[in-house]
């Protein structure tokens, strides 16, 4: 029997969450042991198509010596959100793609709409929808007062059209809204696959570095609150950024979890009004809503995130527990960093709460990633734990090692200092944290070990 010319599209499967390739279904991946991660999808017949629409080849890159390439500073252009511009490194950059991920209605529309509207009036922008009409955006705008009379809108799913219309428009500043409704004519999966979501997401990128405009792209999150699709996906962009927090909660928190025009772990604080997101220009007074008197298990933290000191409340309940082994619950922290901590306090402290229930949390939604906390759960547990009220004005940090160490962080000073400006009267640091000048207003204990610190309190 004769057969025609015409390709028939052949599928294989790739695994959604590092984006590897095979021929058939399998239940686990063998790349990165998945489980339940392998999707179908269709390779593409236009083997002879471009894969990025716009490339002509006609520029031939040139080998350059690192000498010959200029080291100017890159431009920023100011957002108009004093926290936004933190956590991107001090503003947008031309041609840069930063990807924004965070669970259902926490408000990453809803910035991103306040943002292009403050830019329309001295940039050139697109918001570009695949998931809301243009008559949804418009009314968000409206509801929230925005400035929206310059703010062009293109409800498209469709990458190569999109880029078509962006390089007719050329905006400075363009925003999709969001990559997983995007798709490609070169394959033939449905949007929201991994290879759909990889290979719009380069035609973007390679759009924002050809035509020098700023792009943002919108995330979805899975359960577990990564973003969804292939990890390769946060290779790709310039920029990581995460909403934290609690959907129902009055803050959003937006951290940087990948930046190569800034510094990461970053951390911008918003409150959700009905004027949309507003900026926190004093975090720490949020996160200090402490109760007039003292009570157990509640201390101070000086944190630090990514280039600025910021005071959390650390809350600690340790209570007989009824099970044969006994819980160990985090909110903000590591898990398996307070049962370290608990034997640690065992082994050199001689205090077991091996038949106690302990709960650790960070008031505020915080989550904290330095070992910086590790002198301030110890506290706050046994605080709990010996129902005795530690000093209302009174802040600590500090690493806690596995021999009873008390271990120096860095920017001590700088966190003191920070302490000192919000009336706090003592401090409980690492003898290698103690200042060599003295701090204005708050008395500093340096603490050597675990049994120093049990000799205080």
């Amino acid at each position: 029997m004769a057969q025609g010319n015409k390709k028939q599209a052949k599928s294989h499967y790739v695994c959604r969450a590092c984006g590897a390739s095979f021929p058939k279904w399998a239940g686990q991946c063998s790349e990165c042991h998945a489980w339940n991660a392998l999707e179908e999808d269709l390779i593409s017949s236009n083997a002879g198509t471009s894969r990025f629409a716009g490339y002509t080849g006609e520029t031939i890159p040139q080998v350059l010596a690192l000498t010959e390439v200029e080291s100017e500073q890159e431009a920023r252009s100011p957002t108009g959100s004093p926290e936004l511009d933190r956590v991107l490194g001090g503003g947008l950059v031309e041609g840069s793609v930063v990807l924004i991920g965070g669970d259902p209605g926490i408000g990453k529309s809803t910035l991103l709409i306040q943002t292009l509207a403050r830019l329309s009036m001295k940039l050139a922008t697109l918001y570009v929808s695949g998931e809301e009409s243009p008559r949804q955006i418009s009314l968000r705008a409206t509801r929230l007062g925005l400035p929206a009379e310059k703010l062009q809108l293109l409800p498209e799913t469709c990458v190569e059209r999109i880029i078509a219309i962006a390089e007719r428009e050329r905006p400075n500043v363009m925003v999709v809204d969001s990559i997983q409704t995007m798709y490609t004519e070169l394959l033939q999966s449905a949007p929201g696959s991994v290879s759909q979501v990889r290979e719009a997401t380069a035609q973007l990128v390679h759009f924002a570095k050809r035509s020098g405009t700023a792009v943002f792209l919108v995330g979805h999150v899975t359960k577990e609150g990564s973003l969804a699709g292939p990890r390769v996906l946060e290779h790709m962009v310039d920029c990581v950024l995460y909403f934290e927090g609690e959907a129902g909660s009055q803050f959003r928190l937006i951290r940087t979890i990948k930046n190569r025009f800034g510094a990461v772990n970053e951390l911008g604080v918003f409150a959700m009004t009905d004027k949309g997101l507003k900026e926190v220009s004093n975090p720490s007074a949020i996160f200090l809503s402490r109760q007039a008197e003292t009570v157990p298990g509640s201390i101070i933290l000086v944190t630090r995130e990514g280039t600025r000191p910021l005071l959390v409340e650390v809350q600690a309940l340790v209570d007989e527990s009824p099970l044969a082994n006994p819980r160990r619950v985090t909110l903000g922290l590591e898990q398996n960093r307070l049962s370290m901590l608990l034997a640690v306090l065992h082994r050199h402290g001689g205090i077991g709460m091996f038949d106690q229930d302990v709960y650790v949390n960070v008031v505020g939604g915080v989550r904290i990633t330095e070992t910086a906390s590790d002198l301030a759960v110890l506290m706050a547990a046994l605080s709990s734990f010996r129902d005795r009220p530690l000093d209302h004005g009174l802040v600590v940090f500090g690493e806690v090692g596995l021999t009873g160490e008390i271990r120096p962080v860095p920017n001590g000073q700088e966190r003191l200092r920070e302490a000192a400006k919000h009336g706090f009267k003592r401090a409980i640091v690492p003898k290698g944290n103690l200042p060599k000048q003295r701090i204005e207003g708050i008395q500093v204990t340096g603490v050597d070990n675990l049994s120093d610190v049990l000799e205080i309190y």
